[in-house]
């Protein structure tokens, strides 16, 4: 249902050049490698105490939740625990991109404060969201992280948005139920590996079998997440986790997916029809939501809000990002395209994609 538009469909609203026919700004990409060269390193302090801090304030408001007497008590400790396990769940991004001899160990605490327990194993973005930074795949088939949702129909947009409604249900199938059939069939297996094994929004993907080191913390990670997921599931059915409170577990988990999945809506632009493009045109394709907003920081936590920076400086942790915009918007002139990425709101770019779709829809 997500199938690629004939290039023949592309909007006549979509502003500016095509993606594929911008060339580099030299000028941009030296001042961002200069200006960024001290800003490298992360702070493992900061990692660690923003991840533990969120997850904690997470877990404590859905258990107000589930043990709250009125409904009023039960929806806001519900909005809290997703507002801060989102942020926590953030960190899965940041896993991808820092040397994890940088900060020791965020890895396993990650996964066993928030991968496993989410059932958002680490596994399942790592070795993934790598290759929707490399340069010849950005915005092709072979990106798993891309769909041109600008150029496609209108109902793609809510189809995108209510389907991560189904996460946790599709979550708790991935690893109590396909995990221990596909040990007993390497057919499955494989579909197992290259389908319903990356948080991807590319349904063409495919990904390939594990290797070298990274096999190991696949399989751990993946055998963590499907004891955790059988034993949920067993709890809950003897009645040793009341439905109530699984339920309200599930609700906070569908939150989390669909805030993340509205972000993912605005992460980019969405307009490239296939080609492999420039590095310039992969960041106009961005989007930054930089300050004076407030609600990014909720919306688009970890850095997420300088989405567009992030694909020019992919290895400057999270924490560093809002200096390098600082320094970049000082240093580049109004006519560099840099300005170009920087957008005020949510509501802007959703209506910027939905009149896209719009347009698309009567081509």
């Amino acid at each position: 249902m997500l199938d690629r538009r004939d290039p023949a469909a592309r909007p006549a609203t979509t502003p500016g050049a095509a993606p594929s026919r911008i060339p580099d700004d030299k000028a941009m990409l030296r001042a961002a490698a200069d200006l960024s060269r001290d800003l490298n390193t992360p702070r493992p302090a900061i990692y660690w105490a923003d991840m533990l801090a969120s997850a904690a304030i997470g877990y404590a408001a859905l258990a107000v939740a589930i043990t709250a007497g009125s409904i009023g008590w039960t929806l806001a400790a519900s909005i809290v625990s997703i507002l801060a396990l989102y942020r926590a769940g953030g960190f899965i991004h940041e896993l991808t991109h820092i040397k994890h001899s940088a900060v020791p160990f965020f890895r396993l605490g990650w996964n066993a404060v928030i991968g496993v327990p989410l059932m958002v194993p680490s596994f399942m973005y790592e070795g993934v969201h790598s290759l929707h930074h490399a340069r010849t795949r950005y915005g092709t088939a072979e990106d798993p992280e891309y769909l041109p949702l600008a150029l496609m129909k209108p109902w793609t947009l809510p189809l995108f948005v209510v389907a991560s409604l189904l996460a946790p249900i599709a979550l708790l199938v991935r690893f109590a139920v396909l995990t221990p059939l596909s040990l007993l069939s390497p057919k499955l297996r494989r579909i197992v590996v290259e389908r319903y094994s990356g948080l991807q929004i590319n349904p063409a993907f495919r990904r390939r079998p594990p290797e070298g080191a990274f096999r190991t913390q696949w399989y751990w990670q993946e055998g963590a997440t499907s004891a955790w997921a059988i034993a949920l599931l067993t709890m809950v059915a003897t009645g040793v986790v009341p439905l109530r409170a699984f339920v309200i577990f599930l609700v906070v988990a569908a939150g989390v997916a669909v805030l993340n999945q509205v972000r993912t809506l605005v992460a980019h632009l969405w307009e490239n029809e296939g080609d492999a493009i420039s590095v310039t045109a992969q960041y106009l394709d961005s989007v930054n939501v930089p300050p004076p907003g407030l609600l990014p920081a909720l919306w688009a936590p970890v850095g997420l809000r300088y989405h567009a920076l992030h694909h020019l400086l992919p290895s400057v942790p999270y924490h560093a990002l809002g200096e390098a915009h600082r320094r970049l918007s000082a240093a580049l002139g109004a006519q560099s395209p840099y300005h170009r990425a920087n957008y005020p709101d949510l509501r802007g770019l959703v209506a910027r994609l939905v009149r896209s779709t719009m347009g698309a829809g009567r081509a």
